[in-house]
């Protein structure tokens, strides 16, 4: 198993309402039309994520987005690509369409921003609400 943590935190801009891409950036501000942006001030972007691990998802594997605040926790699944590049050093985007550019992390996601839990968007509208994300790559034959 290959495993990523993320630390972020809530904006009170968080609307997480796109319907079919989810992002988490380094940037420390939110406008309101990020609408996909669950949360900021990650302490990781694509760029940084562990080599071992960005190969694994360029090889095709699926990953498990773990998307944990106090008590709760919301999951998305979605594939690696070859396509991928992993040179974005501010943001990393699942996608529930095959799209790849610099930024993306994950396609053909079961979830985008808009089908997260909702106690889990409101609670990401308070500033000061940590969230952590894990990105989880099994080598289990039925992950795949």
């Amino acid at each position: 198993m290959l495993k990523e943590v993320i630390h972020c935190y809530g904006h009170e801009n968080v609307k997480a309402t796109h319907k079919s891409t989810l992002e988490i950036t380094k940037e420390d501000f939110l406008t309101p039309r990020g609408d996909c942006i669950i949360c900021i001030k990650a302490n990781k972007s694509l760029k940084e994520l562990n080599e071992e691990f960005k190969r694994a998802l360029k090889s095709g594997k699926k990953v498990r987005i773990r998307v944990i605040v106090d008590n709760f926790v919301d999951e998305i699944i979605a594939s690696g690509d070859e396509r991928l590049t992993f040179e974005n050093d501010i943001s990393m985007v699942i996608r529930k369409s095959t799209y790849v550019d610099g930024r993306t992390l994950a396609i053909k996601a079961n979830k985008a921003a808009k089908d997260i839990d909702r106690r889990i968007i409101e609670k990401l509208k308070d500033p000061n609400q940590k969230a952590v994300i894990e990105l989880i790559i099994d080598d289990d034959p039925a992950q795949r």
